[in-house]
């Protein structure tokens, strides 16, 4: 089993696409609320694809190489987890025809394209789940989910069918039912046919069966052997990372080490933080993590306790420096602030851009994306973590090429060094 060459060479950047651009070239039915808003659970800002084609040129310009889409399917969430339709681009965001478009530029920039699969939930709104609400024990799709009693209690009471975490907007698929696997599988040819890269898969680990994912492997790869294929896994990834599912994971891990190393209030000591890198690349390991500090997810860098330029600094420079496919969450590069899910989905305010562009993690972030992608030492080399006296050393050797960064503690910040 192989994985694909390109994700040691990528620096993806992850968008939120309601919150990225607005463009007024596609006017979407409805009403938006402003900009510059606080995001709520509920409020749609109303970005859409034609405002991400207009800053293809910008990521570009950053020096990343690739970008991950959350969720495009029609949905009624400002995230779209809650997917209605999987062959459909949300109309709030677009067109088939403005997907297209936008897949076409970003290759043409040298940009890859990954989408955000949901496939272990859909929501109320999806057809085979609305004709169980309609139809109850007498619909075509009964096999679809898991239900334990009727009518069903989509929407008040104790939901009475399997759904994620408990909640009734997202229904749970039965993926023991063939049907059920065959569409899901066919959702994910579909748009590997549409040009796109790979899959970002969302809580596959929910989907507690090795088989799925071996199948949807061999038939994602059928049609393109270079797709990556990456999981949103939070915990210990082995299992997932045999060489017959994907590719590499998320590394969260790593961003835990990170945080609790740096922006923890109560700092776990630096030989600690070199054991817990160490356990985030173990040897031997298969295919290409990617490495990530914030997402749609998790509270962003510059809201995070003992947040300040320095510590956010070193944070980005062992993103850079590690094995793996940097992930650039949209903001950070203008130190975006964002507490807890929602207020970390901000809008990006390219309003007040120009005067963010100076901001001094702007131009540092650009030149570890520059180092990265000059040295390949970074992206091939081997990786060797040691610390002593009180001293971090993060070494990446290829061949006679040698780069390290070293790390040592001080009060009240961390200092390091790029040698």
């Amino acid at each position: 089993m192989t994985f694909p060459n390109w994700t040691k060479d990528a620096v993806f950047y992850q968008i939120f696409p309601d919150r990225f651009c607005r463009s007024a070239k596609y006017k979407a039915v409805g009403k938006f609320v402003d900009w510059d808003s606080l995001p709520t659970r509920e409020n749609m800002f109303g970005g859409n694809l034609a405002g991400i084609s207009e800053k293809l040129e910008y990521i570009a310009s950053l020096g990343v190489n690739a970008i991950y889409l959350c969720p495009i399917f029609k949905s009624n969430s400002n995230h779209r987890y809650h997917t209605v339709d999987y062959f459909e681009i949300d109309p709030v965001l677009g067109t088939l025809k403005d997907f297209d478009k936008l897949v076409k530029k970003a290759h043409k920039l040298g940009l890859r394209v990954i989408l955000d699969g949901v496939f272990n939930h859909c929501s109320r709104g999806f057809f085979q789940f609305n004709s169980l609400m309609e139809l109850g024990k007498n619909s075509p799709y009964v096999d679809w989910f898991h239900v334990h009693g009727w009518p069903l209690h989509a929407y008040s009471g104790k939901p009475n069918y399997d759904c994620w975490w408990g909640y009734p907007a997202l229904p749970k698929f039965n993926t023991d039912n063939p049907d059920v696997r065959d569409y899901l599988f066919s959702v994910g040819e579909y748009w590997m046919k549409r040009g796109i890269d790979g899959w970002r898969l969302d809580v596959p680990n929910e989907i507690d069966d090795d088989s799925f994912w071996q199948e949807f492997r061999r038939r994602i790869k059928a049609i393109n052997p270079e797709a990556y294929i990456v999981g949103e896994i939070w915990d210990e990834p082995s299992r997932w990372l045999q060489g017959d599912q994907f590719d590499g994971v998320m590394n969260y891990p790593l961003r835990k080490a990170v945080l609790a190393y740096l922006f923890d209030e109560k700092s776990i000591a630096l030989a600690e933080f070199a054991r817990r890198l160490q356990d985030a690349f173990p040897d031997g390991r298969f295919g290409v993590p990617m490495n990530l500090l914030g997402s749609h997810d998790t509270i962003r860098l510059a809201s995070l306790p003992c947040s300040n330029l320095q510590r956010v600094k070193l944070a980005l420079a062992l993103l850079f420096f590690l094995p793996g496919a940097p992930c650039i969450y949209y903001g950070e590069e203008i130190g975006m602030l964002g507490g807890k899910d929602p207020d970390n989905r901000r809008a990006f305010p390219w309003d007040k851009f120009p005067e963010m562009q100076k901001a001094p993690v702007y131009d540092y972030l650009k030149g570890l994306i520059a180092l990265r992608n000059k040295e390949r030492v970074l992206r091939d080399g081997s990786l060797k973590i040691a610390y002593s006296s009180g001293r971090l050393e993060i070494v990446r050797t290829l061949g006679k090429k040698k780069l390290t960064l070293a790390v040592s503690p001080a009060t009240p910040d961390p200092t390091f060094e790029i040698k």
